[in-house]
């Protein structure tokens, strides 16, 4: 039996599981070991099951204008719990200062009075809503929900990217990787202690309601999305079936009064916190966009006379603007008191003359991000671009220099990945999800892992091709007084969460769908998975 990394090539980037050939890193070694007995044709069966199982559920998203199943690959990515408890820190302490920058921008204003950031670099950006000044929220939590992307170096130091607190997307995926791999390779779960993924729901839920406007006993929260339309709405859907609050579009909300209501069968019912899915543009005609027949007419107003909670805030964008990025570190420090404990990717910011003009001559070398593309849409990776692109970059750069960073290319970690049938190193990135309740930052195990699918490319996006995997976060080793708990990574929905179809039914035993086991225990695990993953949708 041929094994399956064999020979698996090691560049000169940071690979996730191996730090020299055929020798797994410290937090791999047991994955790698239970793959050993799972033979090349026997992944590759779990792997079209996976796919197919994703396919049916209709676990999918908008690439290129059309739905499609997402990719999940079946190798998962694994991150020791040593390396996960820096990245913890790092990711709420980062939140906890952005908090506060937003704060001040929308308050006092003394950020600027301290010249630690220009006041410029504020109010020329496109997310700076003036219509937000002076609101503040019932419990101060602007960035309700915040999506940390991560990139490891060449060094093997996680550095951050950047930063989303508007209305980051790709936790659904983290949920429902989980649920699928479970079954697929259930004996992998066996042999690791893997932290759960399956109460973010609660855990929003909960945050969302300590959000609501005072002196309410028992918040209704809803969750605000554009529709069936929009690239993220599988999402839309999981979170708000498996928070158990109403999904609901523009027209389903009216605002009289500085009250909000939802239309429903019994008639209108208040709604005390809405968790919009849609960007600032279009949430409110009465002061944006006034075209706009996705939003709610007059929810700002209501959310300034503290009848609703906008979760995340308006104007978060501000302090997710790339070149604000640049900052950040300076912000820990002037904030927190602290140093950051995770570092920025090498960034340049053109606010300088000298700075563009080095940055021109040096565009060969240099990545270039508009700063507020988001998708990896606008990117321009100069070692790989043409003369041509590199020409009409120039122009825009030195037309509207502000519209741009420049960083130095990062050879992104690899990592293990099942490609064509055999196992390959493909380029991946970690988005570690944050919820602020208030009172602390709770980060999700984990996290979603993007994976670069075609070989070398380094544009992990979704929207641009890109795949996933199940990121396992190990528990630190048990404690000799420590009780043993469950192993329950492999139980993420209960029978509540199926259709009505399947309340208080069996599902059947899950099997093993390994090559060589009959049709009929094929069948039954694919139901059985099919089942766990439909039971995410509304």
């Amino acid at each position: 039996m041929a094994d399956l990394f064999d020979g698996y090539p090691l560049g000169s980037v940071w690979d996730e599981m191996f730090g020299e050939a055929g020798r797994a890193r410290p937090a791999y070694t047991g994955l790698f070991a239970s793959l050993q007995p799972i033979d090349g044709e026997e992944l590759a069966a779990r792997a079209d099951l996976l796919s197919q199982t994703y396919r049916d559920a209709g676990v999918t998203f908008a690439h290129a204008g059309e739905e499609q199943p997402f990719p999940l690959d079946i190798v998962p990515r694994v991150i020791g719990a040593e390396e996960w408890d820096v990245i913890e820190r790092g990711v709420a302490q980062r939140v906890l200062a952005l908090e506060a920058f937003l704060a001040d921008v929308y308050g006092a204003g003394q950020v600027f009075a301290d010249r630690i950031v220009p006041r410029s670099v504020v109010t020329t950006s496109a997310h700076f809503h003036r219509q937000a000044h002076g609101l503040v929220p019932p419990n101060g939590v602007r960035v309700h929900v915040s999506g940390i992307d991560l990139v490891r170096d060449e060094a093997g130091d996680f550095r951050v990217l950047e930063d989303n607190l508007r209305s980051p997307s790709g936790v659904s995926y983290v949920i429902t990787n989980r649920a699928a791999m479970s079954q697929v390779l259930p004996e992998l779960f066996a042999d690791h202690r893997i932290q759960p993924v399956a109460d973010y729901p609660s855990r929003l839920l909960a945050a969302l309601k300590a959000s609501a406007p005072p002196n309410v006993a028992d918040p209704t929260v809803v969750v605000l999305t554009p529709g069936v339309y929009n690239s993220a709405y599988f999402e839309h859907a999981l979170l708000a079936r498996q928070m158990g609050v109403e999904l609901v579009e523009g027209r389903d909300l009216v605002c009289a009064g500085n009250q909000v209501s939802m239309r429903t069968t019994d008639g209108q019912q208040r709604v005390d916190v809405i968790y919009r899915r849609i960007d600032d543009e279009f949430l409110d005609p009465v002061h944006f966009r006034p075209d706009s027949v996705i939003g709610c007419a007059g929810v700002l107003n209501a959310a300034r006379a503290g009848r609703v909670t906008i979760a995340n805030a308006v104007g978060n964008g501000v302090a997710d603007d790339k070149l604000l990025y640049t900052w950040v570190p300076d912000l820990v420090r002037y904030y927190l008191g602290e140093e950051p404990v995770l570092a920025n990717a090498d960034t340049y910011r053109l606010d300088e003359p000298d700075t563009v003009e080095w940055v021109l001559g040096s565009l060969d070398q240099l990545v270039l991000k508009p700063v507020d593309g988001s998708g990896g849409k606008g990117i321009v990776i100069g070692p790989r671009a043409d003369e041509k692109a590199l020409a009409e970059l120039a122009v825009k750069v030195r037309a509207r220099p502000r519209d741009w960073i420049a960083q130095k290319p990062i050879g992104l970690s690899t990592c293990p990945t099942l490609v064509g049938g055999r196992i390959a190193p493909r380029h991946v990135d970690l988005r570690p999800f944050a919820v602020n309740d208030g009172d602390k930052v709770w980060v999700l195990p984990g996290g979603l892992t993007r994976v670069a699918l075609p070989e070398g490319e380094l544009v992990v996006n979704s929207s641009q091709g890109g795949g996933s995997k199940d990121t396992w976060v190990l528990s630190h080793p048990r404690q000799a007084a420590e009780p043993v708990q469950p192993d329950l990574t492999t139980i993420e929905f209960t029978a509540a969460d199926l259709p009505d179809d399947h309340q208080g039914q069996d599902p059947g035993p899950l099997g093993d769908p390994a090559v060589g086991q009959s049709q009929q225990q094929q069948q039954t695990a694919e139901m059985a998975i099919s089942d766990a993953v439909r039971g995410t949708q509304c």
